[in-house]
C-alpha cells in the first residue's frame, strides 16, 4: 500500500483521512520519518514518531519562515504575518505582546458567558429533538466566543461568521480563490475599522488589549494586528470545533467510556487531554523547513525541504502511550503533542481546554440518551490536504 516515497494523494484519500491510525502504524513500524512526494515538486518528509516529533517541534535548525523554502510561496496582500510563520526574534516580540492582552485572567472571565451560550445552543437543540452537532453546537459556541472576545457588535456576527466561513475553507480552485479574496478584502476593511474605533474609544476586550499591549516602546503594528487577529480565529475556532466534534464521536462510539465520564465529571479536564490525544483535530503541525542539511532519526533532511511533524501520530505512539488506540477517560499523565510543543506551543490553549470541558461536559449532562442519527462509519471526514481533523457533519438525536 505504502510505498518510498508516499504519494500526496494518498494523505489526502478517503481511506486515510477516515482512519489515518492505521496507515501511520505501518509507516512507524518501517520508521519514524517518510519522504513525502508533495505537489509542485516540494521535497518534503513526514514524522510519524512521538520522540523524534517532539524534538522536531523545538529545533532551531527548523524554521517557520517559507522564505528558506526551495519552494517559492506567494504572499497574500492581507492580514499581515502571523507567529505560526515567525522565527526568533520576530517570533519572540510579537508572542510576548500577545501574551499580554491574551491573558489566563482574560480567558477564565469568559466562563460564565461560555457557560451561558453553552446552555442556550444546548436548549436550542432540546427544543428540536434532533440537530447536527457541529452546525447547531461546535460550531456557533467558539464563533461566539471569539466576537465578544474581540469585541464584536452583536449585529456584526452574521457577517463576520460568513467571512470566517470562506476565509478558513480550503481554495481549490480560481473561483474559490477569488471568493477568498473578496471575503479577506472585506474582513481585512472590517477589522481596519474596528482598530481605528477602539484607539478612539478604548473597551474592555482582546482588540483594545492588543492595542495597548507594550514592551518598552514596542507595540503591535497595524500588520501584527491582523495577522494575529487572523491567526485567533483560525486556531481558535477551526481547532476548537473539531476537538468538541471528535470528542463527542468518540463518547457516541465507546459508550463505557462515556458513561464513566458523565458518572464521574471531575474526570473532565483529564478526558479532554485524552481527547486531543486519541484523535485531535489538527492531524499534521504546520510547515517547518530545514535551515540547513540536517538529520532527523538518520534520515537526511536537505536544506530547503519541508517537515511535517504529525500530530496525530504521535498521539497514537506505542513507545509514548499504553494501549494508544484505546480511548481511556482515566488515562495520565499526557504527553501528547495536541498543542504542539516549544516556542510555537499553541496561545490558545487554554481557551480552547476551557470552552471543550463546557461544551462536552453540558451535553453529557443534559442529554444523556445522546444517539447519533446516522451509522458513524457514514460519517464524511474533512478531505481536500486540510491539517484540521474532524467531521463535516454529526447529525445526532436527544
Amino acid at each position: 500500500m505504502i510505498g518510498e516515497r508516499l504519494p500526496h494523494e494518498f494523505l489526502f484519500s478517503r481511506a486515510f483521512t477516515d482512519d489515518p491510525y492505521a496507515a501511520y502504524a505501518e509507516l512507524r513500524a518501517r520508521g519514524p520519518v517518510h519522504p513525502i512526494d508533495f505537489p509542485r515538486g516540494a521535497e518534503a518528509f513526514l514524522v510519524v514518531d512521538h520522540e523524534h516529533g517532539r524534538a522536531a517541534l523545538n529545533d532551531p535548525r527548523l524554521s517557520k519562515d517559507t522564505a528558506h523554502s526551495s519552494l517559492p510561496v506567494a504572499a497574500e496582500p492581507y492580514f499581515g504575518g502571523t507567529m505560526l510563520g515567525m522565527d526568533p526574534p520576530g517570533h519572540t516580540r510579537l508572542r510576548g505582546l500577545v501574551a499580554k492582552a491574551f491573558t489566563a485572567r482574560r480567558v477564565e472571565a469568559l466562563r460564565p458567558r461560555v457557560e451561558e451560550i453553552t446552555g442556550e445552543l444546548l436548549d436550542g437543540i432540546a427544543a428540536r429533538g434532533e440537530a447536527d452537532l457541529i452546525d447547531d453546537f461546535a460550531v456557533p459556541l467558539p464563533i461566539q466566543v471569539i466576537c465578544e472576545l474581540l469585541g464584536v457588535p452583536a449585529a456584526d456576527r452574521g457577517r463576520f461568521r460568513r467571512w470566517t466561513a470562506v476565509i478558513t475553507a480550503p481554495v481549490l480552485s480560481p473561483e474559490m480563490y477569488d471568493r477568498w479574496r473578496e471575503a479577506a478584502g472585506a474582513f481585512n476593511g472590517y477589522l481596519l475599522e474596528v482598530f481605528a474605533e477602539r484607539r478612539a474609544h478604548p473597551q474592555d476586550d482582546l482588540v483594545s488589549g492588543l492595542l495597548g499591549a507594550r514592551d518598552g516602546d514596542a507595540a503591535l503594528s497595524e500588520a501584527d494586528l491582523l495577522g494575529t487577529i487572523m491567526l485567533l480565529i483560525i486556531a481558535g475556532h477551526e481547532t476548537t470545533v473539531n476537538l468538541i466534534g471528535n470528542a463527542v464521536l468518540a463518547l457516541l462510539t465507546t459508550p463505557g467510556q462515556r458513561a464513566l465520564l458523565r458518572g464521574r465529571p471531575e474526570l473532565l479536564p483529564g478526558a479532554i487531554e485524552e481527547f486531543l490525544r486519541h484523535d485531535g483535530p489538527v492531524e499534521r503541525a504546520t510547515q517547518r523547513i530545514a535551515l540547513e542539511d540536517m538529520e532527523i532519526a538518520g534520515t537526511r533532511i536537505p536544506q530547503g525541504a519541508w517537515v511535517h511533524v504529525s500530530l496525530g501520530a504521535a498521539g497514537r505512539d506505542p513507545a509514548a502511550f499504553d494501549a494508544p488506540d484505546t480511548l481511556d477517560v482515566t488515562r495520565a499523565p499526557h504527553r501528547h503533542l495536541a498543542f504542539g510543543h516549544g516556542i510555537h506551543f499553541c496561545l490558545g490553549a487554554p481557551l480552547a481546554r476551557l470552552e471543550a470541558r463546557i461544551a462536552i461536559g453540558g451535553l453529557l449532562e443534559r442529554f444523556p440518551d445522546l444517539a447519533p442519527a446516522v451509522p458513524p462509519g457514514e460519517l464524511e471526514r474533512h478531505r481536500n490536504g486540510s491539517i484540521i481533523r474532524g467531521v463535516a457533519a454529526l447529525p445526532v438525536r436527544v
